[in-house]
């Protein structure tokens, strides 16, 4: 049975419709529900049987747990804004531990979701190259979590045992649970379509004009089609980058969007908070060499191409 933690997430439940659309339905859905709309993310999927992350937590702790042919552990707290430091720790480090030992215990594939948070202000590029590790510096606490679980493999002599993805901005369909942790596409369609308006934040660095930060925007279909590739070569490990490998500008985003609405461009550039001024990523571009070289070899999507798609599903307010 296939371990699926996060699996009424967004990029969980994104993987778990891949699964499905392979002939794959023996898994078991961990997560929790207490997160307003995040079950419908599960509606129309096919799994074996679903349970609360603590009661799952339990079962492995006390030897209870099904068999596993392979953990797939998504599930975290994705939030770049959340201050309990303890709570990250135990969330997405202690936890994380936890679902490794008990996968390398039973000699299954592990697979598991970091983050280009990792990276702090990339000023020592975006190399998903593991003997790189101790140099990185996260600008938050998320991506300090994600941070030292990647440390905790490798200082323990685990990358070979499992695969890390280092997902970079990721957005389309099944994430409109995630509130403020949204795409700017997600939160912003609705005033795009019906009012003709784009609000963006104000740049602050003077080699970025307002609105030409960079970013790798991944499209969800592509993400999980690169997570599929690793789920069924289980010899690939370490760390690998999951981004298109080409950065571009919240502008795109914005000119992509009034296209698909069928409306002039209106951008208007607003103040960013004080809070996320020392922590703002002004540019992210995913070296992609890693994942390539283990033989992915799909393209990924051009953006405007994902946005017109993804913009389908917000007009609807389907899912995936």
């Amino acid at each position: 049975m296939i371990i699926l933690t996060g699996g009424a997430g967004f990029i969980g439940s994104c993987f778990l419709w891949k699964l499905n659309r392979e002939g794959i339905k023996d898994i078991l859905v961990v997560d929790n529900l207490n997160d307003g709309e995040k079950w419908k993310n599960l509606v129309g999927k096919q799994y074996k049987d679903y349970i609360q992350k603590k009661d799952f937590y339990n079962a492995v702790i006390s030897g209870r747990a099904p068999n596993p042919s392979a953990v797939i552990h998504i599930g975290a707290c994705s939030s770049t804004t959340l201050t309990d430091a303890d709570y990250y720790v135990k969330n997405n480090y202690e936890y994380s531990k936890v679902m490794a030992l008990w996968a390398f215990e039973n000699g299954v594939p592990f697979i598991y979701a970091s983050s280009a948070a990792t990276y702090g202000d990339g000023k020592d590029g975006y190399d998903d190259d593991v003997s790189k590790l101790n140099s990185l510096s996260p600008l938050n606490m998320y991506g300090f979590s994600k941070h030292i679980f990647d440390l905790w493999l490798l200082n323990n002599g685990y990358m070979n045992k499992a695969a890390g993805i280092k997902f970079f901005n990721v957005f389309g369909p099944n994430e409109y649970h995630k509130g403020d942790m949204r795409s700017v596409i997600c939160k912003n369609y609705d005033e795009v379509a019906q009012k003709g308006v784009l609000k963006l934040f104000k740049s602050y660095l003077a080699q970025y004009p307002d609105g030409g930060q960079k970013r790798d925007f991944i499209y969800i279909k592509d993400a999980v089609e690169a997570m599929y590739f690793l789920f069924m070569n289980p010899s690939k490990t370490g760390i690998f980058n999951l981004g298109t490998g080409k950065a571009r500008t919240w502008n795109d985003i914005a000119k992509a969007m009034f296209a698909c609405v069928g409306k002039k461009e209106n951008v208007e550039y607003v103040e960013m908070p004080e809070y996320l001024k020392p922590k703002y990523q002004y540019f992210t571009e995913a070296k992609m060499d890693s994942l390539r070289n283990a033989g992915f070899t799909k393209p990924f999507s051009e953006l405007e191409d994902s946005v017109k798609d993804y913009c389908g599903y917000l007009k609807n307010k389907s899912y995936l």
